[in-house]
């Protein structure tokens, strides 16, 4: 029951580590307290899985040190991880912003990794559920300390361990704490998780005003933080999604206010005052760009009634910059539930960029999205779990 290496974890990140370190030549043992492999990609990308992006830099992911991704990404690209896709037959196609998808089942991306880790000859314990960790005081023979960890299928020991346990988003498939904890224990510094890439929640005054356009979909433009996003705004029941909504959520800290335009890309202040000698009603005018639907709401809430032709060239600046510059406070997110991806996670100031490893507990590893570092939307938090599991793969 001795290992070179235990990786806890058998995600994205996780597979792609042992693969690494199996086909190294080290004697590797996957972990998992699931029942069923990889859920977390077979779910993605509506069943495709957006796999990569094409367009991926360092600029695409959120951390408190920006530049920990740098090394592992520029070691382990899109190129790189589109090369084994095609080794193994799989088809694919590109989408729109470099979103790189499966033309088939996610599943194929599963079967991909599972496939590797046989060339690895990695071991397997699966359902098996981790029950403590510990460290020998003291060195083994070859004066390396050892890891031992305890599950509900025996004791398991090995020089390096690798957690890949992820985050907390999308509980319904099994996300923990564990991982944070497993840090916490050996004394690494964690960064407060929260949910990334998630809905918003309108505030009670602004739900009444907008919750019953449920279904209604828009161009739009949406800052916060100094993040700055052009893609689908949708509105909900709650609040807003879509994913300009979903981007701008992880730069979004309670109490912000959302700056949004509905008519990106477009002079509304010249575009009303040429309409200004048309007796139309605002919302008639704006239903030409705009859901009929939310024209008139907008109208009505604003109190936009009178013809164009009635207002005064301050009172259509003032519509002009309402409607480029509509201003949320949202109450919230809608929680880990309907998160894509963690926020936060272990301190990457207590880690090697190059090799992942924790600086003050030699052997000790950690990749994917237990680490503070989250990508954008579109196949990003992807390629952070190939590069880090890589980098991990190769140095454990």
């Amino acid at each position: 029951m001795e290992f070179d290496v235990i990786v806890i974890g058998a995600g994205a990140a996780g597979m792609m580590c042992a693969a690494q370190a199996g086909q190294r030549g080290r004697r590797v043992l996957l972990i998992d307290h699931a029942h069923a492999l990889g859920e977390k990609i077979r779910i993605s990308g509506g069943g495709r899985c957006n796999f990569t992006n094409a367009h991926c830099t360092p600029a695409n992911f959120l951390s408190n040190n920006p530049d920990f991704c740098r090394s592992a990404l520029a070691r382990y690209t899109p190129r790189h991880f589109v090369a084994l896709v095609e080794s193994h037959g799989i088809a694919w196609h590109e989408k729109k912003l470099g979103q790189l998808f499966c033309d088939g089942p996610s599943q194929q991306i599963i079967a991909m990794l599972k496939s590797e880790c046989d060339r690895g000859r990695v071991e397997w314990r699966m359902p098996c559920r981790v029950e403590a960790v510990t460290r020998d005081a003291g060195a083994t023979g070859d004066g390396k300390r050892r890891f031992t960890v305890g599950t509900d299928l025996g004791e398991f020991g090995a020089h390096s361990l690798v957690i890949a346990t992820g985050g907390l988003s999308v509980p319904k498939i099994g996300a923990t704490p564990f991982g944070y904890r497993i840090a916490e224990q050996f004394g690494l510094p964690v960064v407060a998780p929260r949910p990334g890439l998630v809905p918003l929640s309108f505030n009670p005054e602004t739900l009444a005003q907008f919750g019953d356009l449920s279904g209604v979909s828009i161009d739009a433009e949406v800052s916060c933080n100094g993040g700055r996003f052009r893609e689908h705004l949708l509105f909900t029941h709650r609040g807003l999604s879509g994913p300009t909504i979903l981007q701008i959520s992880s730069y979004w800290r309670g109490g912000d206010w959302l700056d949004i335009d509905l008519l990106p890309g477009r002079d509304a202040e010249a575009w009303l005052a040429a309409a200004k000698g048309a007796r139309v009603l605002p919302a008639t005018l704006l239903a030409e760009v705009l859901p009929r639907r939310l024209a008139q709401r907008w109208c009505d809430v604003h109190g936009l009634l009178r013809p164009l032709d009635q207002l005064s060239a301050r009172a259509l600046r003032e519509i002009a910059q309402g409607l480029t510059r509509w201003r949320v406070q949202p109450s919230g997110t809608l929680g880990y539930n309907k998160a894509e991806v963690t926020l936060g996670g272990v301190d990457t100031a207590a880690l090697s960029s190059k090799s992942m490893a924790a600086v003050a507990v030699p052997g000790l590893y950690f990749i994917g999205e237990v680490v503070d570092v989250t990508g954008h939307l579109g196949g990003f938090n992807f390629q952070w779990a190939w590069a880090s599991g890589h980098a991990a793969g190769q140095a454990a």
